[in-house]
């Protein structure tokens, strides 16, 4: 997971470049389309043609349209803020994964969980919170809704990793991401730079890299063991801020990205505690 973390901040700086040229979701179309080849490429060398085969078809296309919802709420709030700021609210999914297991999964969360969860949330709210820049808030709610986005779609993993190989949730993932974003992006579709192409290659290869290694990630490991490394994308959103654009984030985000880490980390100790009675 520490990997799969490290990966996805790289595509996601990569994806928060492009963003200053290409609408939303032209690039999240270029995050599938540039991951394909390098599946197929790992797919060629293993002769695992037959794991892309998904056996439930529906789940792949809920979950692909979950995708679409993240990446181009996700891509539209890298746009606007800070990576690590947008990282800041996107990591309330751990909290948001948990309350909604209780409706989706059936699964119990005491008073203590339910307690960490508000507290979390007031943590977002302290993110979300009006300032001088109306477009900054903006981008706080879309990476929030990214969030929900990802929540639910990690809970489609739990559930697809049952019956599915890593490979056919990754390539159905990459498949209906481009195909989708791309017909939607398409009526105002910017011609693809030259002095892009180093960006475009990168995002293609950490993309399917990441995507491959969380899945295995939370297929070889409870969700309350992984959950935590998860937080170590605020550091590599604020060296990466620091490094490609010289940006330092503000004392909101730190206090009210330190809330939800707290918060999210408490849940996990909770969900130890109750399994261990």
């Amino acid at each position: 997971m520490l990997a799969a973390v490290a990966v996805f901040s790289i595509m996601d700086a990569s994806m928060k470049q492009l963003a200053l040229t290409y609408p939303p979701l032209q690039v999240s179309c270029l995050r599938g389309l540039a991951s394909l080849p390098f599946m197929l490429l790992a797919v060629a060398w293993f002769g695992r043609w037959r794991d892309l085969i998904p056996r439930r078809w529906m789940q792949h296309a809920l979950r692909g349209c979950l995708a679409i919802g993240m990446l181009t709420a996700f891509v539209y709030s890298v746009k606007i803020l800070p990576l690590a700021e947008a990282y800041a609210i996107f990591l309330c999914a751990p909290l948001i994964v948990t309350a909604l297991s209780v409706w989706l999964l059936h699964e119990h969360v005491g008073w203590h969980r339910w307690l960490a969860i508000a507290v979390g949330m007031l943590g977002v709210i302290t993110m979300l919170r009006p300032n001088t820049s109306q477009m900054a808030t903006f981008g706080a709610i879309a990476a929030f809704g990214a969030a929900l986005c990802y929540a639910l779609g990690i809970i489609m993993i739990r559930n697809l990793a049952r019956t599915e190989t890593t490979l056919s949730i990754g390539f159905s993932f990459m498949v209906i991401v481009a195909v989708a974003t791309g017909a939607l992006a398409l009526p105002t579709w910017v011609p693809l730079q030259a002095t892009h192409w180093p960006w475009i290659f990168t995002l293609g290869l950490t993309g399917s890299l990441g995507q491959l290694l969380i899945i295995e990630a939370f297929r070889r490991a409870p969700a309350s063991v992984i959950a935590p490394f998860e937080y170590t994308a605020l550091l590599w959103g604020l060296a990466l801020d620091w490094i490609m654009w010289s940006t330092t984030p503000t004392m909101r985000t730190l206090v009210g990205g330190g809330i939800v880490a707290v918060s999210g980390l408490y849940v996990i100790y909770r969900e130890q505690v109750v399994k261990g009675k």
